[in-house]
């Protein structure tokens, strides 16, 4: 049931990601327990094993966190990352996700494998986290703030649940800098929002949440690239598929995996890895 209270993106996203057909094409194609960008290895490399590397490589960013340190995660889909947290680092984890389906496996994955002591799932946005301030050694985000109708929010509620010196680590499908807003007009009817982040207005909202950004390592031909390698397994597998997912879901997915390619290659979007710090009182 949806919440009333949600925005219209919000509620949006929701309806997307508790779909049927979303969840089972997000489990068979886009990596399983991981459902972002991958930094690949090679052209042909699996989604999955990238998508892998995306994590390892937010943890390195990260820095160290001592067992027991706190993680909320923004958009936390089916709780890969949380687990891996958990798991190798032994920090607690605040998953921050609205979608029921999503939410729903995250929890049955923990338990899977005895880590639901560690994370924690709310069902809720990460426009407005049900978490007291100054709560969080990290924030952790990937590819799932661009679903947000106020961005700008966002940063302010990740500074909000920082402590003096925390960081902020996220990926996010962005518009290139300088791109005029109807380039990206397919891109845009899509995600059912008006506009996307760019490198520069996170930083500048950044700024006006009371943070600093200290990382930015571009790297656009991963968004090309993952979006590519998920194009071709739909297209590879689509008659297996269509006994699971239904042909119009393929149809429409295809298409914008296309857009996504198009735009990367054209130079309209950025993606890359991001860190925020939150500077000591």
């Amino acid at each position: 049931m949806s919440n009333p209270q949600r925005s219209v993106a919000e509620r949006i996203a929701s309806e997307y990601y508790d779909s049927t057909d979303a969840d089972r094409f997000y489990e068979e194609v886009w990596g399983g327990e991981d459902i972002h960008i991958g930094l690949y290895a090679s052209e042909t490399e699996a989604i999955a094993q990238a998508s892998q590397r995306t994590v390892s490589a937010l943890m390195d960013l990260m820095g160290a966190l001592s067992p027991g340190a706190t993680v909320v995660d923004f958009g936390s889909g089916y709780g890969g990352a949380a687990r891996r947290l958990a798991k190798e680092l032994g920090v607690r984890v605040e998953a921050i996700n609205i979608s029921a389906v999503e939410n729903s496996r995250h929890r049955q994955l923990n338990q899977s494998a005895k880590l639901q002591d560690q994370i924690r799932v709310h069902d809720a946005s990460f426009e407005d986290v049900p978490l007291a301030a100054s709560f969080a050694d990290v924030v952790w985000s990937q590819d799932a703030i661009l679903h947000s109708g106020n961005r700008q929010q966002v940063l302010q509620e990740a500074s909000r649940l920082l402590k003096p010196g925390g960081v902020f680590v996220l990926t996010d499908p962005m518009a290139a800098d300088g791109i005029d807003t109807a380039s990206l007009r397919a891109i845009l009817e899509r995600i059912h929002l008006p506009d996307m982040g760019s490198p520069d207005r996170y930083r500048a909202w950044a700024i006006q949440a009371g943070l600093s950004r200290d990382v930015w390592q571009e790297k656009t031909d991963m968004l090309i690239r993952h979006y590519s390698r998920v194009l071709e397994e739909l297209q590879r597998r689509e008659q297996e598929l269509q006994a699971k997912i239904s042909p119009d879901y393929l149809q429409r997915m295809a298409a914008g995996l296309g857009h996504w390619i198009d735009g990367g290659q054209k130079g309209r979007l950025s993606w890359g890895l991001m860190r925020f710090r939150k500077p000591l009182e």
